[in-house]
């Protein structure tokens, strides 16, 4: 189980290659406040001195810190004497690869040089990680994240919001699940006041991957402990509390090595009266033990699922490779063609497919909304048909204009019959009124074409501006070619239906069954059995005979005063002459309908509904069938054809295959990432049973 840190290791330095870990690896993060003894811990940990120290933050970047057991085991010797001499520790940098540090003070200098580097001398923090391995033979193996104290009043030039920025830091690196958070505290303080406790139960609230750290415990005042903080009664987390002991800075000044420290630290917990029982799990070698210990049985549950996502990441970069393709810059004529035709089948494919519903959309579309064909079938549907549907057959048509029609069909006569040439003439008026919605449609599943067309950009071609440019312009030319034809299908449509009125159709009404409608109506509304006006219908079935009704006005010397047979008056003065009123200029007929007038305008609008509808019904069937017969099946049918007969020239190859230099710059990156990520995943095999470690 000891090789399980070291593979954590190596992949933590592949993945800082990239600047980014695409997978959450194990790692303990250490945290707390400012001056709370953290990098006194990690120091007492290694058993050197090597990080910077200081006033206000000293540590400005995060600092991955690798411990290697430099022997064959890697368990820590305690009866062999903790001296050791520079031939046997060394550390080394990622940014300076190949460099041996056996100067730990050349360490510490380096890390304050990097630092530098990139947030300056002001104080500044920065979230770029700083990865330093330290190999010796006195350490266990450990990974650990020195993260900045947290602060609460910038000082120099820091940044006002310096608290805020430090703790977006912190809380980025505990939100990995898969981290262990190691939250140092002083003991001489307020535990319910610990900011490092804080953090850590806002990340991990039921304190499952916390372990609590408590320093400074033999600088609490005299009288009083830490025993109740350690043994989890004011705080309690899963993984408990270890306590502490760090050098001075009376011992820092008078040089005394930590190793000397660690010594004192043991003869602290023993000697006290307090600790005396619970010393065995006090001290830096009993927090070393069990760090790595929790690592290791962390690391072992973690490492399965981090292998299957590796692997799972690799086959996504792969089928992204294979979708970008080889470089083109390098093929023949030969080639370049057949990149050309095999791009020019694949977009036809998937063209055809969306409008069959076969085709799945990169970015998983249609899951959430209509997509390709679907949407054609909407807009018939639940657009055209309904529409349509709601018309009314009357609509910008009244009573008065039929009214009016009837009298123009009558001439200057009186018609015994309904005149069928008024029918007629309002159905066709009406009939007509069908063709704009059918041209609206034409155009809006031109649009939706388009649309489709667009949406089959494959990564493939999204490699080549130029050739998807041209594609999408010989497909739109395509469709736009498409949409004068299938106008003009709909307008033949209506203009069938006008060159013949066919009263004949089984589904119309005709005259007989309108005027018996009426009359039921009419007796329905009365109330009464009287008799009805005398109703004939002609051989046509629409010609409808009325009784005579009585005249609208008389003319009479009684009504006016005025004799028409052109005698005059012997008394009367006025009598000398006749004037007519002037003619105006539009006549419409009588304000008041006669009775006469309202059966004619009944009977000409049942007549018109039925044929109508009957109009209506063969318009909604056929309209979706030449759209998709002129449109949408054409330009399945046809889309490679055009796309070869239009772009397949060889002295143009190497102008539509030429890539973007983006895209060359992501399949570099893609390979780059590719490769590293075989690396981790050969790592990771390194481990062949992860059930031996249980």
């Amino acid at each position: 189980m000891d090789q399980l840190i070291p593979i954590v290791n190596k992949l933590q330095d592949v993945f800082s290659a990239i600047g980014q870990s695409p997978v959450n690896l194990p790692q303990i993060v250490v945290i707390g406040s400012q001056s709370s003894g953290k990098s006194s811990v990690l120091e007492n940990i290694v058993g050197r001195d090597f990080l910077p120290r200081g006033s206000g933050i000293v540590t400005r970047r995060p600092l991955i810190l690798q411990l290697y057991n430099s022997q064959s085991n890697s368990t820590l010797d305690e009866s062999q004497p903790l001296r050791g001499e520079n031939d046997v520790e060394w550390g080394e940098f990622l940014h300076i690869p190949g460099k041996k540090f056996t100067d730990f003070s050349e360490i510490r200098r380096e890390i304050e040089r990097e630092t530098d580097r990139l947030t300056g001398k002001n104080k500044g923090i920065s979230n770029k990680t700083i990865n330093l391995k330290i190999f010796s033979p006195y350490v266990l193996n450990l990974t650990l994240v020195d993260l900045p104290g947290v602060t609460k009043v910038p000082v120099g030039d820091q940044p006002v919001n310096i608290e805020e920025q430090i703790r977006d830091m912190c809380v980025e690196f505990i939100s990995n699940p898969n981290s262990i958070i190691l939250a140092v505290t002083s003991a001489n303080t307020d535990l319910a006041n610990s900011d490092a406790l804080k953090l850590a139960r806002e990340i991990d609230p039921a304190g499952d991957r916390t372990i609590g750290v408590l320093t400074k415990i033999d600088l609490m005042d005299e009288g009083t402990d830490a025993l109740e903080m350690l043994q989890g009664r004011v705080i309690s987390l899963r993984r408990g509390f270890v306590g502490v002991v760090n050098r001075s800075q009376a011992d820092i000044n008078n040089n005394v090595s930590i190793r000397d420290s660690l010594q004192k630290e043991h003869l602290f917990f023993q000697n006290h009266t307090a600790y005396r029982t619970v010393s065995s799990k006090m001290g830096t070698q009993y927090l070393s033990k069990t760090l790595n210990t929790i690592l290791m049985h962390h690391i072992r549950d973690c490492l399965p699922e981090i292998k299957s996502k590796i692997g799972s990441m690799v086959a996504d970069l792969d089928q992204e490779l294979a979708e970008m393709g080889s470089p083109t810059q390098s093929m023949s004529k030969t080639d370049l063609g057949g990149c050309l035709l095999h791009l020019i089948s694949h977009f036809s494919t998937n063209f055809s497919n969306s409008l069959d519903g076969r085709h799945n959309s990169p970015n998983g579309i249609e899951l959430h909304e209509l997509y390709g064909g679907a949407r054609i079938h909407y807009i018939f549907g639940e657009i055209f048909i309904k529409a349509l549907r709601e018309v009314d057959p009357f609509d910008t048509l009244s009573d008065e204009d039929i009214r009016t029609t009837i009298r123009n069909a009558n001439g200057p006569r009186q018609s015994l019959f309904v005149p069928e040439v008024s029918f007629e003439l309002l159905a066709k008026r009406q009939i007509k009124r069908l063709e704009q919605p059918g041209i609206q449609c034409v155009d809006l599943i031109f649009d939706e074409l388009q649309r489709v067309a667009s949406q089959c950009e494959t990564m493939e071609l999204s490699r080549f501006p130029e050739l998807r440019d041209r594609v999408l312009e010989v497909v739109n030319k395509m469709l736009r070619a498409c949409v004068g034809p299938t106008q003009t299908t709909i307008q033949n449509l209506i203009q069938i239906e006008l060159a013949y009125i066919n009263t004949n159709h089984p589904d119309f009404i005709g005259g007989s069954r309108a005027v018996a409608q009426l009359m039921e109506k009419m007796q329905r509304d009365s109330g009464t059995n009287a008799a009805s006006p005398n109703v004939s219908i002609g051989n046509g079935g629409s010609m409808v005979n009325l009784e005579t009704l009585k005249p609208r006005a008389s003319i009479s010397d009684a009504g006016n005063g005025l004799l028409l047979s052109g005698r005059k008056h012997k008394n009367d003065p006025r009598s000398a002459s006749v004037k007519l009123p002037q003619v105006p200029v539009t006549m419409r007929p009588m304000e008041e309908p006669t009775d006469r007038e309202r059966i004619e305008t009944e009977i000409i609008k049942s007549l018109l509904a039925s044929y109508f509808d009957i109009v209506r019904k063969n318009f909604l069937d056929l309209v979706p069938k030449s759209i998709m017969c002129f449109m949408v099946l054409y330009a399945q049918q046809n889309v490679q054809n055009e796309l070869v007969s239009a772009l397949y020239r060889e002295d143009q190859l190497a102008d539509l295959l030429r890539e973007t230099s983006d895209i060359a710059t992501r399949r570099s990156t893609c390979c780059e990432m590719r490769t590293l990520l075989q690396r981790a995943l050969e790592i990771v095999n390194e481990v062949r049973d992860f059930n031996t470690f249980k």
